[in-house]
């Protein structure tokens, strides 16, 4: 019988194979680069607000307490937004007339909460309870970054899984004593023998490895 193919078809095909794996790596190192990038994470995207409100100015140049205006970040999983009332305690008073302010003497006189666009938006099928993660030492800044010293609120970090489970899988490093838990711009390098002391002794009532990184812990 006639031969079908050409002698040189295994060539082709064993060509054809290895072409196929290396498309196959190619394409596999892209879409976990595309995945953690920020165009699907959103990382480092400043978001339009309807009011442009600095953290900078109001945190770190004028030392107003995050807990101000995050009144439950101590006690319930969310951090909590504050109330046009919480902004008037002090603009009734200062930039009262300002042009800039009028959305929030609007939002204040019209009893309507400003829409503000979320920029730390978890899906909703992960659950987060800020409460436990005061309670236990983590900072502020772990998560939202030096937030004191950024004039528009950007995603530090891109919040995806991996990012959660390295910090799960390694907690200590993000334990800080209580005094240091709001201060953004804390350097662990600079932990006094005492604060040691405390952190130490935090970082003892953890939970094991294994229950951290327990899939129930997130997904609920």
């Amino acid at each position: 019988m006639a031969q079908i193919f050409h002698r040189g078809a295994n060539n082709i095909a064993k060509a054809s194979i290895a072409v196929a794996i290396v498309l196959a790596g190619v394409a596999g190192y892209a879409y976990t680069q595309i995945a953690r990038s920020s165009y699907l994470t959103n990382q480092y995207l400043e978001r339009q607000q309807p009011v442009q409100f600095s953290h900078k100015h109001h945190t770190g140049d004028d030392g107003i307490d995050c807990r101000y205006c995050h009144t439950s970040v101590e006690t319930a999983a969310s951090a909590g937004m504050p109330s046009t009332q919480t902004c008037m305690n002090c603009h009734s008073q200062i930039w009262s007339d300002s042009p800039y302010l009028e959305p929030v003497r609007a939002s204040f006189r019209d009893n309507k909460p400003i829409e503000w666009e979320r920029v730390h938006d978890l899906p909703e099928y992960a659950y987060f309870n800020h409460s436990i993660h005061i309670a236990k030492g983590v900072g502020c800044a772990s998560c939202h970054g030096d937030i004191a010293n950024m004039p528009s609120v950007y995603q530090e970090n891109t919040l995806q899984m991996e990012w959660c489970l390295a910090c799960h899988r390694d907690p200590a490093p993000n334990i800080r004593p209580k005094s240091e838990i709001y201060n953004t711009s804390w350097d662990k390098n600079e932990i006094t023998p005492a604060q040691q002391t405390e952190v130490d002794a935090k970082i003892k009532t953890l939970r094991s490895k294994e229950l951290l990184t327990s899939c129930s812990i997130c997904h609920r």
